[in-house]
């Protein structure tokens, strides 16, 4: 039997069938997009029709008479009522577009990744939350993670971004060494190079793991909204501070809360020391706190020992006092310094003596800012002269009664250099750049609650005020301006909250090793008065050879 040959539309016809598919399909997909609100309302009318039959075959046989009763008594009532049967017509179309909208499935579990990952974590705690004397132990090989972790929350890779932990009561967490074993290994196994934070509820034997968001880096030196008396060291997580400053990130505004430093007479933490590796941005916060010291009238003393000329912007500038860079200046600076303060502090005590209010030349802040110091230590050893660091144990012991505040910076490999006098009165301490955890417990005197990040930027790193807490820090991008190698914008903000210059033979500002100036207001007491008795103090206190410290300086 011979093959019939098939029809020509299905063998030299596939374009068009292809073509007419296409149309079909398009003109489905049209009309489905303008019936769309038909189909979800006669979805939801089903929706509707199917809960009211189950609600009636619930009913029982007894109450079915008063129940149609009431409801032919609620349509008469409708139909009587103005605008009724529209209104229970809109009432009833609402009612079946909701029920019949897009629902998506909601997550009731864990996938089979994650569940693993879960299981995975649940058998690494098992050694340390786990004793062989447990009747019923929490934690065991082959047990159930879901009795020990109460919630949890994965990213998009799978990885965990939050788990809550429960852990026996016999567990030692009130031990730092425990507690540091427990976190380095949920930060090895949740995933590295991202910061988690841990909060021990040791009450409730209870510990919450979550991922932080990295800290915005793109805040740079702008005037920020404080109060004299207040210094912003940086920026940290919104959890952990109840205050906000407006800023600019770029040129988009943002509320960040802010590290906020606070000296004076009433400052617990007069005096602040920040340290770091080469590189972590010390510099840029000792900078960062020049700055906001001039721009609420402070004077500014800046000794620097690595000799780079980081600060060389601030040469000459109104409220600069001097900038030092060699030992025999700095040494002059600082004793100087050391008489000022003494000066003021007898000034203010004979005001008050002789009950008038301090001078106002001894209310003005004076700043003292050391960068890496131990270099000048260094070198004034070597050629045999006396330490400089020694002239810093008047203005930390008595500084905050002076309105002095002194600023150290240094790295790492010379913390021991540096003179007891600093470590006893610095109490405000910042950590910046990559430092073990023992680094940084050794500076602030805790361990942070959040694991070192993968990629540290500069002026990453730690803070702790006193007492308080430590707290995540982001200093904001202070580039020295004549850098070339700098941001052009974050340079261009520097020079726009630099003071201006003086003029030539100006007082209050200071070249680079021109020794220190004396400050613009006069520290030498007034000549007495013609109706002042003898004998009594004059208004602006002790005089002391201050201008005479700043002559010795070649």
């Amino acid at each position: 039997m011979a093959r019939r040959p098939l029809p020509r539309i299905l063998t030299s016809g596939t374009a068009s069938l292809t073509r007419g598919r296409d149309l079909a399909r398009t003109a489905a997909d049209s009309a489905t997009d303008v019936l769309h609100p038909l189909l979800t309302i006669g979805r939801g009318l089903r929706i509707l029709a199917s809960a009211g039959r189950r609600k009636w075959s619930e009913t029982p046989k007894d109450k079915r008479g008063p129940a149609l009763f009431l409801g032919a008594a609620c349509v008469l009532v409708v139909a009587l009522v103005p605008y009724g049967p529209l209104l229970a017509l809109i009432t009833l179309m609402a009612a079946a577009a909701w029920q019949g909208r897009d629902r998506t499935p909601v997550k009731t579990g864990p996938s089979d990744a994650e569940t693993e990952r879960l299981g995975s974590l649940y058998e690494a705690l098992v050694p340390y939350f786990s004793t062989p004397e447990d009747p019923s132990p929490l934690f065991a090989h082959g047990g159930e993670w879901d009795k020990a972790f109460s919630g949890y929350e994965f990213d998009e890779a799978g990885r965990v971004i939050r788990l809550h932990i429960r852990y026996p009561a016999y567990f030692t967490d009130g031990e730092a060494a425990s507690r540091a074993r427990i976190e380095a290994l949920l930060h090895a196994k949740s995933g590295r190079g991202r910061e988690y934070l841990f909060e021990w509820d040791e009450e409730g034997n209870q510990l919450d793991l979550s991922v932080l968001a990295a800290l915005p880096t793109g805040i740079a030196a702008q005037p920020f909204v404080t109060s004299p008396g207040e210094t912003v060291l940086g920026f940290t997580d919104a959890g952990s501070i109840q205050r906000t400053l407006p800023v600019l990130e770029g040129d988009e505004p943002r509320d960040v809360p802010p590290v906020i430093w606070r000296t004076g007479p009433r400052a617990t933490e007069p005096h602040l020391l920040a340290v770091g590796q080469p590189g972590s941005g010390t510099s840029s916060l000792l900078r960062s706190i020049a700055l906001q010291a001039l721009r609420h009238g402070g004077d500014v003393l800046i000794v620097e020992g690595g000799g780079s000329g980081e600060y060389s912007c601030l040469t000459g500038r109104s409220g600069v006092i001097a900038v030092e860079c060699g030992p025999v200046g700095a040494l002059a600076t600082l004793e100087w310094a050391a008489k000022e303060t003494e000066r003021r502090l007898i000034a203010a005590h004979r005001a008050r003596e002789a009950g008038r209010p301090a001078p106002e030349d001894t209310r003005r802040p004076l700043w003292i800012l050391l960068d890496r110091p131990s270099v000048l230590a260094h070198l004034a050893a070597a050629e045999g002269g006396p330490d400089p660091l020694a002239q810093l144990q008047v203005p930390l012991r008595h500084g905050r009664a002076a309105h002095v505040t002194v600023a150290v910076t240094e790295q790492f490999d010379q913390l021991e250099l540096l003179h007891d006098a600093v470590w006893q009165h610095t109490r405000a301490r910042v950590v910046l750049g990559p430092a073990a955890i023992q680094q940084v417990a050794d500076v602030l005197g805790l361990p942070p609650h959040t694991t070192p990040p993968g990629l540290v930027p500069p002026g990453r790193g730690y803070a702790r005020l006193g007492s308080g807490p430590v707290h995540r820090l982001q200093v904001p991008a202070t580039p020295d301006p004549y850098d070339d190698g700098g941001h052009p914008g974050q340079r261009q903000a520097v020079l726009a909250l630099l003071p201006d210059r003086l003029a030539p033979g100006g007082s209050g500002g200071g070249g680079r090793g021109a020794g220190p100036v004396a400050p613009a207001k006069p520290t030498q007491p007034p000549a007495q008065s013609a109706g002042q008795p003898a004998g009594q103090p004059p208004a602006q206190g002790a005089a002391v050879d201050s201008a005479e410290v700043g002559a010795e300086t070649p």
